[in-house]
């Protein structure tokens, strides 16, 4: 049950010292914002390095070398601005409105798939052209599926050890979501929102044995996903041998392996990579990470490991300290962002580093993407929010 999986209580009634700490008397969590703002500093700096000689090609010949620099200095700033403005909104006010943020979800991902509306991209329809910025439905979808699942947790409560009143609402919600990302198509995005309702539901109390059957029903739908589409196959084969076919199927894994073997210990120096340079496509969104291991080497990309390895325990620890609280909504909403933080940066390094087959998700808070910036932005501010609404009520109890 919930209370048994999340609740921290001590028998006096207030919330345990031991789970849920409060440091000096700060309002909000200094820590979380500098690793915030590091990770995001730094990303700009590399997408600036990695999309700086993209002009140099026949697809770019008409941008200026500051092209994407100038958009996700855009993307960082408004995003700085709504994050703001998220943090100003009071938990219960984001549980009131999470499943009406979802339907805008959904009506969102259908207007992309309409002809001459979304925006397509390499065969892909995931944009909608807001002139100022491309906006991705399914990026908002992420946000939206965790604070549904959250609030969703929390009104079915009574019912999460049932399939049929507990899990089959939820999971037609997620299927029908994902129908409509595989019709972009866009395979990763539906991947992260399966993870994230699921991960959310098995904090939330959901039965073991129904959620270890729910696990092999999702991989088993993946596997034939792949096995039915002979372009994701091809995929998966070129991940596990790429230099069986180096200059096709293998092209972008083997350049990506090539930058990290070239970087070494420390790397050859900030603006100094070579497969940045036409050789390793799309290196300033999803394989930026390749372009870090070459110029900063195994420690840089060790410190961006450890950078996101904290951001998502800290997401995990607020979490855990509303629900001690008595604040489930609050707790299982920072749990989700931490999940998916966590999960979509694992997978995006599984990828550059050959552990993973190719998929096209990019590095939160890093790469280049206006909405996926907008998105991760706004979702930490409500984690800090959790936060500071927690720090409240502890000075409350004290």
């Amino acid at each position: 049950m919930l209370s048994l999986r999340l609740s921290a209580r001590n028998p006096s009634g207030r919330p345990s010292s031991r789970t849920a700490p409060v440091t000096g008397t700060r309002a909000i969590d200094v820590a979380m914002v500098w690793v915030i703002a590091i990770l995001l500093l730094t990303g700009l700096v590399m997408v600036y390095s990695a999309s700086v000689a993209l002009p140099d090609s026949p697809r770019f010949a008409n941008y200026k070398p500051s092209h994407f620099l100038m958009r996700h200095t855009f993307a960082i700033t408004l995003g700085a601005g709504l994050a703001l403005a998220a943090f100003a909104v009071p938990i219960r006010i984001w549980d009131k409105w999470a499943p009406i943020l979802f339907l805008i979800g959904l009506v969102l991902l259908v207007i992309v798939l309409i002809p001459g509306v979304g925006k397509v991209v390499y065969g892909a329809r995931r944009w909608l052209s807001l002139y100022v910025l491309n906006l991705q439905p399914s990026e908002l979808m992420k946000l939206f599926v965790v604070l549904y699942a959250a609030g969703y947790t929390v009104r079915k409560q009574d019912y999460m050890q049932h399939f049929s009143r507990g899990f089959m609402p939820m999971g037609t919600a997620v299927a029908l979501v994902g129908l409509l990302l595989l019709l972009e198509p866009d395979l990763g995005a539906f991947i992260v929102i399966a993870a994230i309702a699921m991960g959310v539901l098995y904090l939330g109390g959901v039965n073991g044995r129904l959620f270890a059957g729910l696990v092999l029903i999702a991989l088993t739908t993946f596997a034939l996903l792949i096995l039915m589409s002979p372009w994701r196959r091809d995929r998966i084969f070129a991940y596990l041998d790429p230099f069986a076919d180096p200059l096709g199927k293998g092209y972008q894994l083997t350049h990506s392996l090539i930058a990290f073997g070239r970087g070494e210990w420390f790397g050859v120096g900030l603006g100094a990579s070579v497969e940045k340079l036409h050789y390793l496509p799309e290196a300033h969104t999803d394989f930026l990470l390749a372009v870090i291991g070459e110029e900063l080497g195994l420690i840089g990309v060790l410190t961006i490991v450890a950078l996101f390895y904290w951001l998502t325990k800290r997401c995990f620890e607020i979490g855990r300290q509303a629900i001690a609280l008595d604040r489930v909504f609050a707790g299982l909403t920072a749990k989700g962002i931490g999940l998916w933080i966590g999960f979509q940066a694992f997978i995006n390094m599984g990828v550059n580093l050959g552990l993973l087959p190719t998929k096209g998700l990019t590095l939160p808070l890093m790469s280049y993407g206006g909405t996926g910036i907008l998105v991760n932005c706004i979702a930490l501010a409500i984690v800090l929010r959790v936060d500071y609404e927690n720090r409240l009520l502890m000075r409350g109890a004290a």
